[in-house]
């Protein structure tokens, strides 16, 4: 399914315009990237959390020219529900 199959889904079963739903839909994108951006877990009942995890530094060769460089940062996790689990199985 793509975002635009998403938004035609969305409005179609809150009977929304399709404009409408892709502005509410880009603004929930925004407000959960902003969220994130901040260190700041969302919480999704019955859906999942996403949340944001720390990398270890660690030491990487450029296999090119030998030169060690090192690599750590924040990297975007998530994590199912019960709820989502239980219908997708």
């Amino acid at each position: 399914m793509t975002r635009a199959d998403l938004v035609v889904r969305m409005s179609q079963a809150a009977g929304w315009p399709r404009a409408s739903t892709e502005r509410a839909f880009r603004a929930m994108l925004v407000a959960v990237r902003g969220a994130l951006r901040r260190g700041e877990p969302v919480t999704l009942v019955g859906f999942g959390t996403f949340s944001v995890a720390r990398r270890r530094p660690r030491t990487l060769r450029n296999p090119k020219t030998g030169h060690a460089v090192i690599v750590a940062g924040r990297t975007p996790r998530f994590k199912p529900s019960a709820e989502l689990k239980a219908t997708v199985r």
